[in-house]
């Protein structure tokens, strides 16, 4: 079964101090030991990068554990998603004409990426953000 995971999961779970990091680690044991298949779109890898060697996590993520973390926890697991030019482009004209600004329309193309890889689950730990934009995924979107 394929599950779609949020970057915020993946950072919870490389974030020994991060406040969700048991529920994203057991989450990644759960689907490992249940040999579930987690997907990421590619433009995550970048989102997780971003968070990790930004945010003022102690210790601090360096620009070379990110990209371990990346190389190791995702890119050696994960099946990665992509989305066209045409995908991309129909997702941000669903957002303008939603009105949608900012930041969700990097949960847009979760959910495109979700969708397009057939994932059964979403796991995010921003479940509101996720059923608001995709109401017809309810029964899909869970927090670990």
């Amino acid at each position: 079964m394929k599950v779609y995971l949020d970057t915020n999961i993946v950072v919870a779970d490389a974030v020994s101090s991060h406040i969700h990091h048991a529920s994203a680690a057991a989450l990644l044991r759960q689907i490992e030991s249940r040999r579930w298949t987690p997907v990421l779109v590619a433009h995550g890898l970048a989102e997780i990068y971003s968070v990790l060697t930004r945010a003022p996590y102690q210790p601090r993520v360096t620009p070379a554990q990110a990209w371990q973390i990346l190389e190791q926890n995702v890119l050696a697991s994960f099946e990665i998603e992509t989305l066209s030019c045409s995908e991309y482009s129909r997702v941000i004209k669903e957002c303008a004409a939603q009105g949608w600004s900012g930041g969700r329309i990097h949960d847009v193309l979760h959910i495109a990426a979700a969708r397009k890889a057939q994932c059964r689950r979403i796991y995010t730990f921003d479940v509101a953000h996720f059923t608001r934009l995709a109401p017809d995924m309810l029964d899909r979107i869970l927090a670990p």
